[in-house]
């Protein structure tokens, strides 16, 4: 067989309407989540950055009144509109897990699967 099979996501992606802001090369603001997984996010930027690079993001959760301050690597870049790229979460505690887990069952009651 010369195809390649589409490998399942090790955490499934929900697309929510939230936002957060990160530090990269620049400090970006209010930046629209795309969808949100325990493994990581995808955003819109007009600031890409580079594969590789180490950002630093607050996520913020209103319904839980809380956020989340943590370091995540960039792993693709989307540079043709809508610019969009794919930060995978670095080094995550329990701590900061939990709080995720928490939003993601929150939003997992309301939300689809995120297809792309």
């Amino acid at each position: 067989m010369s195809g390649t099979t589409e490998q399942p996501r090790e955490f499934p992606r929900f697309e929510i309407n939230a936002y957060l802001d990160y530090t990269g090369s620049e400090v970006l603001l209010y930046h629209r989540i795309q969808n949100i997984s325990l493994g990581g996010v995808c955003i819109q930027s007009s600031g890409v950055e580079d594969v590789g690079t180490v950002v630093d993001l607050v996520i913020n959760f209103p319904e839980l009144d809380a956020s989340v301050a943590l370091k995540g690597e960039v792993v693709w870049v989307n540079r043709e509109p809508p610019m969009d790229m794919g930060i995978r979460y670095v080094d995550l505690d329990t701590e900061r897990k939990d709080t995720l887990r928490k939003y993601i069952s929150l939003v997992r009651k309301n939300a689809q699967p995120a297809t792309s």
